[in-house]
């Protein structure tokens, strides 16, 4: 991983992985996009810069409408929506049919199946 110090001033990282209050309103300008594609190996057309910067400030949008959401005394949850799993009951449903598979097999020793040896 790549401390933050080690990138030019200009670089602004993702505002959620500051701490809340920690950043400004954030939006990415083509250059900022054509260097995150530059640093990802990616190959990217002006156009698709534009749509790139376009999404990633739609996102950057969303998350700072999430954060502004006071969730002080709220659970966090494993899922939005309550679920319980039906369990079956835990019952053998099968007769023990071992001897009658082994008995058909080239050779058992000992309750297992013996195999040629495959690797030397």
């Amino acid at each position: 991983m790549i401390p933050y110090r080690a990138f030019p001033h200009t670089f602004l990282p993702p505002r959620f992985l500051l701490p809340r209050g920690a950043y400004s309103s954030m939006s990415l300008d083509i250059e900022q996009v054509q260097r995150i594609a530059r640093l990802a190996r990616i190959e990217i057309s002006p156009d698709e810069a534009a749509t790139a910067r376009d999404q990633l400030n739609g996102i950057f949008g969303l998350i700072e409408t999430m954060q502004a959401v006071d969730t002080t005394g709220v659970t966090p949850m494993a899922h939005a929506v309550d679920v319980v799993q039906r369990l079956r009951a835990d019952a053998v449903t099968e007769q023990n049919r071992r001897e009658a598979f082994q008995a058909v097999a080239p050779e058992t020793e000992a309750g297992l199946y013996l195999v040629p040896k495959v690797i030397e």
